[in-house]
């Protein structure tokens, strides 16, 4: 679902009570090639006072400064709630109960994804590649949300724009990750004709397999391929030096 938010082209999934989320394009920004032009990450090469105004015109759309994350391919999970958190906190996802507490995770191919319970009392916001999804990023971010509120239920999640499966050429390391932890993910993995050791990866399939493993009831796909639209997004994997998306997420304020 395509919408512009304070001048901003985005994309975001189902609307729910007390949820707001959506993720960034590369329209709408000030940059220039290859980082044109809404890149939003601080470590893609780009110019920072760049970085800066591209920033100032998302905060914009925000009712707060996002809770932004030095990404690592991990699975740990913050508390955006704790006190005394770092400047960028090296973790993969985050978690807030806490209205107008805004969630941020930047991707360029790998997966944004946002989980939260049916009556908007706790989210969660998560970055999510091939490494982070094996490792269990999204597993650990459900149960951080079920830490934090006990009571919730009526799980949902929305798996933003990321590689698609017809992009995403996987080696047996890649396989192997998932295929140890439930032989049952193979299903999203097709051999490349005559490439021997080579598949291709259906990733947001994977994520929405391990989310209704762990509970989640209700699971939306954007069905975007970061690589295939080039005009609307960044790509690593297409582009190599390129700019950053965000998905950003908080619950209503009271």
């Amino acid at each position: 679902m395509e919408r512009v938010v304070a001048g901003l082209p985005v994309v975001t999934g189902p609307q729910w009570p007390g949820v707001n989320y959506f993720c960034t394009t590369r329209a709408g920004g000030v940059g220039v090639a290859p980082h044109d032009t809404l890149n939003l990450g601080r470590r893609a090469g780009d110019d920072p006072d760049t970085v800066t105004e591209n920033r100032r015109r998302v905060r914009a759309a925000l009712p707060a400064e996002p809770l932004w994350l030095r990404q690592v391919h991990g699975s740990e999970v913050v508390d955006a709630d704790q006190a005394d958190l770092p400047d960028e906190p090296a973790v993969d996802a985050s978690v807030t109960a806490r209205p107008g507490r805004v969630l941020a995770v930047m991707v360029a191919d790998c997966l944004p994804v946002v989980i939260a319970d049916a009556q908007g009392t706790v989210l969660g916001a998560a970055h999510a590649g091939w490494r982070g999804l094996s490792g269990g990023v999204l597993e650990n971010t459900l149960a951080a949300m079920r830490a934090k509120a006990p009571q919730a239920s009526g799980w949902r999640a929305w798996v933003g724009p990321g590689i698609g499966p017809q992009a995403f050429e996987v080696g047996q390391d890649v396989l192997d990750a998932f295929a140890k932890d439930d032989p049952a993910t193979l299903r999203y993995f097709t051999p490349r004709p005559g490439i021997s050791g080579k598949w291709l990866a259906d990733l947001a399939g994977l994520a929405d397999f391990r989310l209704r493993r762990a509970g989640v009831q209700e699971v939306s796909l954007s069905g975007m391929c970061t690589v295939a639209e080039s005009e609307r997004f960044f790509s690593y994997r297409r582009d190599g030096e390129t700019g950053r998306m965000a998905l950003l997420a908080w619950l209503d304020p009271a």
